[in-house]
Order: C-alpha cells, then structure tokens, then sequence
C-alpha cells in the first residue's frame, strides 16, 4: 500500500492512538496503579525544573485518592511514586533493585529527588491515602506538592494528575488528551471501526497497513520495526521468566506461582507424545499465566494494553507461532498493528482502566485486541477482523475489577489466561464466516462504556465488592 496513491479522507485530524501508546514497555504490577503514577511524578519533576523551583524543594507530598488509595498498597502505587520521585522511568527501571531502594528510603527518611537532590522524607505524613474521596475527573487521582524552607506551608508548585489506564496520564487542567501522545496528523485518521474498515476498501488493504502509514508519520521504517521487535522480545523474556521462576508472589496471599511446575509437566507431556487434542490451550494457559505471575511480582511487562491484562496478546501471538507456522517479522508486527489500532478505539471511545469501568476495559480490551489480530495474520478480511474483536468484547461485557486484598493476583492471573483462549476461539468463529455479522464493533465499545458507566464503584478496582470481600466459603 502507497501512501503517495492512497485515497486520502477530506474529514480533519482525529486524535490518534498508535502501537507504541497502547504498547508500553513498563513494571508491574498496574499500569494505571505503577506505571501511570510513576510516569505523573516524572511529570511533576520536569514541571519543577522549568520554573526553577527544583533547588528550593525541602519537602514533597503525596495525596492519592479513590482507587489509587483504595488498592495502592497492593498495586504498589506508594512503590511507583517514590521510584518515580527519585528519577527512575518505568521502561528503564532495574526491577531487582526496586526493593533495595524502597528500604533505604524508609529506614534513611530521606528521598532522593531526582537522584541528585536528598530530601527529608516520613512516609506516614508525605504519602496520604483518602480512600474515601474519589475526583469526579477519574477514579485514579493523585496529587504531588513541593514545599520550600521559606513557605513551609504553602506549596511551591501543586499539580494533580489522573491516571487513566494503559499507563496514560493527564495533568489537571489539561485539554483532553493534551498529554495522553495522540498525534495531531496522521494519512489514514479514524475514529470507528466503521471508518477503519471504509479506508480497508477505499485503499484495498488491511488493517495492519492502515496502522503502518499512521506510524510512519512519526518515525522512520526501521524504527517502527526496530521499537515493535523490542515489544515483542521484551513479551517474550517476560514468558521465559515466568516459566522459569519458582516462589510465592508477594504481597500477603501467599500464592505459589504455577507457571514454572505446569512448564514442566508440558514439556514432559510432550517428550512423552500424549495424544491430548487440546494440549495448545495449556500452552496458552501457561504463556498468558507466565506473563501475569511476572507482573505481579513488578517484573518488567508490556501494557497490552494494560498491566492487569498484559498476558493475553503475547500469549496468543505466541501461539500463533509456535502452533500456526507463523513465525516471521512480518507477520509478527502485523499483529500487533492490527492490535494496536482495534485497541485505540477503546481508548478512544470508551476506556482501558479497569477503575473506570471494570475489568471489560482491561482483559476484554486485550481479548478483543487479540482476536482481531489473529484473525488478520490467519488471512482474515477486515471484515472478518472487525467481528472477531467484536465476539471478544461481547463475551466480557460486566466483567468487574474485584482483586482479592487489592493485589494483581487473584482473579487476574487465570482471567488472562481465560481471555487468551477465548481470543483465539473468537477468531475461528469470525473465520469460519464472510465477516457479516449482527452486532457491530462501535456498537459493543457504546455498550462496554455505558455498561462500565452502570457499575457499581465496588466492582471497579477498589476492592469492595466481589470476590474481594466474598473469599469465604458460602
């Protein structure tokens, strides 16, 4: 497909979500809980150091509000701000050392700013949770304040951000978007499935390439192929490690990971050529559980297109290579191309933060995302690539956010592993037809919004409700 030759839509520029917003290299275990806070306190420090009140902080404070209060400690969202507050980036952060760090502040009182500027630091006092106050912007809020040895009272500098899923934040006070990188020109804009699908026939071509000129709007060939290996290579040291890591997650559980025993007995199973019809789907159980352990233990994760929901894409691109033949660079990016722009549609038209509108915006989005890529590098139409991400969001609509004792472990883990084979079932039935089908994709992404709107606060990522409070037997 030529973009010089390609029919170019007359309607003006719609904001634009590409493979690298919805694709994140981060920490576990949250993007919206770790990521997210993470990156809005590297925000705040850039803020400092352009009105030059960096070398005048002598004390920092940190409200976090509604979700973000509700299920910080488990999501590691005291871990995140404090790292972030040191100068540390999610995508860059050495995951082993985190915890080091983490004593050294508390035992030390003291933060390092930037990595260059000590500060005294009590947390008792400098990291606040209200629970109970929830902003009417977003669930996930937090609030930084710099104070001076001048006015130790009033704030040097204040700014309050949302974290609102997929490791996107927004600054207070922001036009919407402002600071979520949708870009402000691209070849081939849409805003619906509708309009993806009328560039697919206008320009006779696939989905993936739609996102490919989009891309190359703002890097070159080689770096759009370069940054989409790296995701991928990272999915799959994120699998190996989870395979391969023996141990109880952290956080109070104590939950046995199962990936590296089920490893194990596969390959066993498979030395001993067990004639088991649906082995496949234990191997998609294991990758997507392998990539989830992981997270929850705040290894290093890819949002797809969040941390809560990050084993499903990389568990059924696994699949797709190692079980359909399908291992080249090629068709490897085309998936998650093709991924990247069914998930920008959620981003765009309704929400990926399971504190927003439960879990359908995270392990369904990822679902959904998956199965409409498989279904393109299977040899899908559009058509048929639209009712596949279709099928996987209606079959997760309602799914609620209910983490036990608000960690990223329990339903999560085997969720994402229920959202991998149920991706994969949803792109044979979109290609066992012609892509005609009753419900359109816009139409499931109106409903999971409204449904989402609908829910009770209790089943969205606050753990009041659900399995959260219900671990008991009956």
């Amino acid at each position: 497909m030529s973009s010089e030759n390609a029919s170019q839509p007359a309607e003006a520029a719609v904001p634009y979500f590409g493979v690298f917003d919805l694709f994140k290299i981060g920490i576990g275990p949250s993007s919206s809980h770790s990521v997210g806070p993470m990156r809005a306190a590297e925000a705040f420090l850039a803020e400092l150091n352009t009105a030059d009140l960096f070398k005048m902080v002598t004390r920092v404070q940190i409200d976090l509000y509604g979700s973000l209060a509700l299920t910080g400690l488990g999501h590691g969202t005291d871990t995140a701000v404090l790292m972030g507050l040191q100068g540390e980036k999610p995508d860059e952060i050495d995951t082993t050392s985190v915890a080091t760090k983490l004593v050294a502040i508390r035992e030390q009182k003291t933060l390092n700013l930037c990595g260059s500027r000590s500060i005294p630091f009590t947390e008792s006092t400098d990291l606040l949770f209200h629970g109970s106050v929830f902003h009417e912007t977003h669930p996930n809020t937090l609030r930084f304040q710099a104070f001076g040895e001048s006015t130790p009272g009033t704030p040097l500098l204040s700014a309050t951000y949302f974290s609102i899923g997929g490791g996107f934040v927004v600054r207070e006070g922001d036009e919407p978007g402002a600071s979520e990188s949708p870009a402000p020109e691209v070849s081939f804009p849409f805003s619906s499935a509708a309009d993806l699908l009328r560039l697919t026939r206008e320009n006779n071509c696939s989905i993936s390439q739609i996102a490919w000129q989009n891309e190359l709007c703002f890097r070159s060939e080689s770096d759009i192929r370069n940054g989409l290996e790296r995701i991928w290579n990272t999915m799959q040291e994120c699998i190996e490690w989870g395979c391969h890591t023996e141990g109880h997650l952290p956080g109070g559980l104590n939950i046995e990971r199962r990936a590296p025993e089920l490893y194990q007995a596969l390959i066993a199973r498979e030395a001993a050529g067990t004639n088991d019809p649906l082995l496949v789907l234990d191997w998609v159980d294991l990758y997507a559980m392998a990539v989830n352990e992981e997270n929850a233990a705040g290894g290093r994760v890819v949002t797809a297109p969040t941390n809560g929901a990050a084993g499903i894409i990389p568990a059924v691109l696994r699949y797709y290579e190692q079980f359909c033949h399908g291992g080249s660079q090629e068709k490897r990016q085309a998936f998650l191309l093709t991924a990247a722009a069914i998930g920008s549609l959620y981003k765009r038209n309704a929400s990926i933060s399971g504190a927003e509108v439960g879990c359908q915006g995270e392990v369904g989005v990822a679902c959904s995302m998956a199965a409409g890529a498989l279904t393109e590098v299977l040899g899908g139409t559009p058509n048929q690539v639209e009712e596949a991400a279709e099928i996987g969001m209606e079959h997760n609509l309602g799914l609620t956010c209910d983490p036990i004792s608000g960690l990223v472990q329990i339903p999560c883990i085997e969720r994402n592993a229920m959202g991998a084979v149920k991706a994969i079932n949803a792109a044979r039935l979109a290609l066992r037809g012609d892509g005609r089908h009753f419900v359109s994709l816009d139409r499931v992404i109106r409903v999971m919004k409204r449904t989402g709107a609908d829910m009770s606060s209790r089943y969205k990522e606050t753990s009041e409700g659900g399995l959260a409070v219900n671990i008991s037997e009956c």
